[in-house]
Parts: C-alpha cells; structure tokens; sequence
C-alpha cells in the first residue's frame, strides 16, 4: 500500500502541472507514449490544411496501430487510417487506408476506400499541359481499391484485386473555355476494373521501413457498367531499404509504372504528384495513359544528436505519356526536398513527417503519420 502510494506521488511529481488534467494530458500522454509495441493503439487528433480550390480545410485523424495476436516477433505491424474533414465552402470528403496482416502474415489486406465532394483541378492531358488556368471539377467521387492477397511461399502473395470508381454530378469551371474541351467521362462515369496482383514484401514495418523490398505488379481490365470505357492495365510498384552504415541512416529508393489501353476516362488515368511520389506537384497536375517515375529518399531516423526528432531529403523524376512508345526524356518533370520528422509511437518506431517539396512550378507540404514509401 504504502509503495503503491509512493509510486503514485512520485509519477505525479514528475509529470507537469499542464500535463495532470484534460487537452494537456491527453497531449503530454500521447507525446510521451511509452506502451509496449505488443499493445493495439488507437490515436485521434485534428488536423488542418489550405489551398485555393477549397479554402481553410479541418478535420479529424485516425490511426489504429496493432500486431495480430499481439505478437511482434512473428506478424508485422498492421495499419488503419481514417480521415474525414470539412472546408469552409461546404465541402468534405472521407479517406481509408489499410495495410492488415493476419496472423503469421498468412492474408494480406491492402488498399484504400475513400469519398469527396470538393473540386479537383484539371490541367489537360498529356506531359505538355500548361500550369495555368486550370478548370475546375465539381463532382461526387468515390473510389475503393483493395488488394486480399494470400501467402504462397515465404514473403510472396497473390491474389485478387478491384478498383471501382464512380464520378458523379460533374461540372467543369473554366477559366478560359478554349484551353481545352471536355475529356472523356466529364459527363461521368462508373467503371470497375477487375484482375489479379501478385505481390512480393519482406518489410517489417510499412509505416517506417529500415531495411527490405517491396514489389507488386498487377494485371486488371474494366469490366463495362452500362457504359463505352473499356481498357485495361498493368502496373509495377518497386520499393527497396537499406541502412547506411548506421540503423538510423536509410536509403529508399522506389520506381513506379503504369501502362494503360483502351478508352479510358480522365479520373482513371494515371495521375502524377501527390504526397507519396513526386511531392510538390499536385496529385494530377500530370495525367495520361503511361506513367513512369522514380524518387530516392535519405532518411536520419533518427538523428545522431537526438532521440526523437529526425529529417530526410528527397528528390524523384517522373512523367506521363499516351503511349509507352512517345516517353521522351526531355519530358520528366523534377521534384525535390526535405522534411522533419518526430517519433511519435517510441516502441513501434513510427514517425509524424512533415515534408515540403519544390518544383518548376512552386511547392507543396504534407503532414502524415508514416513514411511517403
């Protein structure tokens, strides 16, 4: 009785008086996080962002973090993530993304579901579009890509995969109506692709990966809903980790393609930017049928002087084309930069990143739980 109280008092005196009571405990104990890498974590904190399509932007995060059966010496670290938010104009939009093992890593579950009723900016089509005056879509967008892969051999899976996408309620602003004409599916379109992923992934840890390659390349066609898209497509995803002499110095380099056929509508093309590849672009300020592109990242995680704040540099090259054929060099479009990094789970070895990326044509920063790759 007497230690237990003497435990207590002394947990007490080491805590701040800002940390022992409402927000400022729930900060100071999420902050200083120690529970075991076993234990399951849900995690919940706002978030906010701008840009001129929507104005001010906030929102909530939900990150769940576990190992199937609690066991971290066998299964890998399982992850979902919730996002929803509003903006000031009355938009919203809802993302989830999941990387799930089962136990022993025997099923893999890995995708993403997500709806948005806020615009998009459309560039045109094609390596050469202008940065200017790009149109603005209205629309309802909803789109579910999922992965459930089966262990054949060790760290090897296949299995089947599915991409539906539906763009509803569709209305283009244009600033100048001559740049360019309605593309195919700007009236709509619903489109289900259907096809079969093999996958190849050694990666302990998907959310911050020292060491191990991952690779998947998937075959699908559409599969026609009442309508004329039909096109098919084949991609590659190669991802590889080495540590640098030091286990918190890494090395990741990953290369990207997608090759596509047939009619297919704008949304469903191969889009360049975003916050994963090619950072300082917007996600679709290139798009096409053919994709290729290629980043490298340094990683100090973390750094020598510290035990929890940690940075990388990053640079990548990528283009788009409407044939394999028409890829020309003097079409890939750069994108560099850096980023800090905090290690927001101390026994899971997960970071909070923040990364600002430049290009030709400005900027773009990011905030996420977890590594761009």
């Amino acid at each position: 009785m007497g230690l237990a109280l003497s435990s207590a008092w002394g947990q007490q005196q080491t805590t701040p008086r800002y940390a022992q009571r409402g927000l400022g405990k729930f900060v100071y104990q999420t902050l200083n996080d120690t529970s075991s890498a076993a234990s399951s974590r849900v995690l919940v904190f706002p978030a906010a962002g701008f840009s001129p399509e929507t104005s001010l932007e906030i929102g909530l995060r939900v990150f769940s973090l576990y190992y199937a059966k609690g066991d971290t010496a066998v299964n890998r670290l399982s992850e979902l993530v919730l996002y929803g938010f509003v903006t000031l104009r009355g938009q919203f939009g809802a993302q989830l993304e999941n990387a799930i093992y089962s136990d022993k890593n025997t099923y893999y579950l890995l995708g993403r579901a997500r709806y948005q009723q806020f615009p998009l900016l459309y560039f045109g089509i094609g390596p050469n579009t202008k940065p200017d005056n790009p149109a603005l879509v209205n629309s309802h967008y909803f789109q579910t890509r999922q992965r459930v892969l089966r262990k054949v051999i060790e760290n090897w899976y296949i299995g089947p995969e599915i991409d539906f996408q539906s763009l509803q309620r569709i209305e283009f602003e244009r600033v100048d109506p001559n740049a360019f004409d309605i593309p195919l599916g700007g009236r709509g379109s619903t489109t289900l692709e259907l096809g079969v992923a093999i996958v190849y992934d050694d990666r302990k840890n998907v959310l911050n990966v020292r060491k191990g390659a991952f690779f998947e390349t998937a075959a699908l066609r559409n599969v026609r809903l009442n309508n004329d898209f039909q096109f098919q497509r084949l991609l590659f995803d190669a991802r590889f980790f080495r540590p640098l002499g030091r286990y918190n110095r890494v090395l990741g380099i990953q290369a990207i393609g997608t090759f596509m056929e047939g009619d297919v509508p704008f949304n469903n093309l191969a889009l360049l930017g975003g916050e994963s590849a090619m950072r300082g672009y917007y996600l679709g300020r290139y798009r096409d049928k053919n994709l290729l592109a290629a980043q490298a990242e340094l990683r100090w995680l973390p750094f020598n002087f510290s035990k929890r704040w940690g940075g990388t540099v990053f640079g990548g090259v990528g283009t788009v084309a409407p044939t394999l054929s028409s890829l020309q060099l003097n079409q890939f479009r750069w994108a560099v930069g850096g980023g800090i990094r905090f290690l927001f789970f101390q026994k899971k070895d997960v970071y909070l990143r923040a990364d600002l990326g430049f290009t030709r044509e400005g900027t773009g920063l990011y905030f996420s739980l977890g590594e761009a790759f």
